[in-house]
């Protein structure tokens, strides 16, 4: 019976039709500790299998491939209905290759030591966690990557493959009309006379729901986003100097739902249409060409069946704008080119996507994307699509009686 009513929890959450989306749906976690499960030790399973490809071929960026997977193994221990601790291990494997870098695919070369690993990218796993009223704190492995919620221009959601667990400190706050992830992931320690940089990243997501009864057909919310990354320190002995950028977005988002409990018969499970501006500002350093930025967002989407999410969208630069962890199509500098900034960028785009709950410990997702990149001087039609499949079993080893 206590199984039957965690795993109904969790569907609730997987769901719910604010996250209906294929990148939600596979990569989102509960982060509540299930208080049916206090006194348990628990061996969990968790992994993420793709194959994901980029045909991008633009000034902005290289294409490339990920075919592989993430493996998590980890023991689970709830001691008390406030207390959950976790212990393992992140494993990353790419298909055919043989040596790894300590952060994939995003500015390894500029800050990060050069510590690589062979066969098989290994890191620990340790998070321990502490549930109030309201209020989660998180020491050690975040809830990371998607599970902050942060909007497309900011958050490319290929990282959810690609980039190491995120380490450092986390609170999460929520209440019916308040929602609030305050993070900070110490992404390259360093010691004395290192010769890379260290580096972090402040974040905040806090979304304010307008009307946030469950009955409401329609659902506003406003996110008000921040990130900060800091690289530098007293200790730093490279000549790059202390380097500060930031990024921010305010929006208004807006969730159509009818039927929240509907059948997959039915063809319309939800719309969502939203706006967001979004600034970038380099406080100090010169790892951008230019100190402050600005773009525009807009997008709308439906959900069909359940599984089915069909999205149109626009990001427009009048000017400049550089983002951190975004898609590289939703900024004016490139890094196919080191040093080339385009002067303004228009990009809409197209998304179809699939994803499935088989039941909540196994997610199927695919989708396909498609952009059409043009400035003054140069335009491009890239595209991406990818098939993932998440398995997340657990297995009760002992139970305190």
């Amino acid at each position: 019976m206590r199984k039957l009513l965690a795993t109904a929890g969790l569907w609730m959450v997987l769901l719910q039709p604010l996250r209906a989306e294929m990148w939600d749906t596979l990569c989102i976690e509960p982060h509540r500790i299930d208080t049916t499960l206090v006194g348990a030790l628990q061996a969990k399973v968790d992994a993420l299998l793709f194959l994901h490809n980029n045909e991008f071929s633009s000034q902005l960026a290289k294409g490339y491939t990920l075919p592989g997977a993430w493996l998590q193994p980890k023991l689970v221990y709830t001691p008390i209905s406030q207390i959950r601790l976790e212990a393992g291990v992140h494993l990353m494997l790419f298909d055919g290759a043989n040596r790894y870098p300590n952060y994939a695919f995003h500015d390894v070369s500029r800050w990060k030591g050069h510590q690589y690993q062979h066969g098989v990218h290994a890191l620990p796993w340790l998070r321990a966690q502490a549930d109030f009223r309201r209020l989660t704190l998180v020491l050690g492995n975040l809830y990371g990557a998607q599970n902050h919620r942060l909007v497309l221009p900011l958050f490319n959601p290929e990282q959810n493959l690609s980039t190491d667990p995120e380490m450092g400190f986390q609170l999460l706050w929520q209440k019916p009309r308040n929602h609030m992830d305050l993070w900070i992931n110490w992404q390259s320690y360093i010691f004395n006379l290192d010769t890379h940089q260290e580096a972090f990243t402040v974040g905040l997501n806090n979304t304010l729901c307008w009307n946030p009864s469950s009955q409401a057909p329609i659902r506003w919310e406003t996110p008000l986003q921040l990130l900060v990354q800091h690289r530098g320190g007293e200790l730093d002995t490279t000549e790059v100097g202390v380097q500060t950028v930031c990024n921010a977005a305010i929006g208004l988002r807006m969730t159509y739902s009818p039927h929240p409990a509907a059948s997959r018969k039915q063809v319309l499970s939800s719309l969502r249409a939203q706006v967001n501006a979004l600034v970038s500002y380099q406080q100090h350093g010169t790892l951008w060409p230019f100190d402050t930025g600005f773009a525009l967002h807009a997008a709308f989407a439906a959900t069909l069946w359940r599984d089915l999410t069909l999205e149109a969208g626009y990001v427009g630069i009048p000017r400049q704008y550089a983002n951190l962890y975004g898609l590289p199509f939703f900024s004016t500098l490139s890094i196919r080119h080191q040093g080339l900034a385009l002067r303004g960028l228009h990009t809409p785009y197209l998304t179809a996507a699939y994803a499935h709950a088989f039941t909540p410990a196994y997610r199927l997702g695919a989708q396909f994307s498609l952009y059409s990149a043009h400035s003054r001087h140069a335009a491009s039609t890239p595209l991406s699509f990818g098939v993932y499949l998440r398995l997340c079993p657990d297995f009760l080893i002992w139970r305190k009686r």
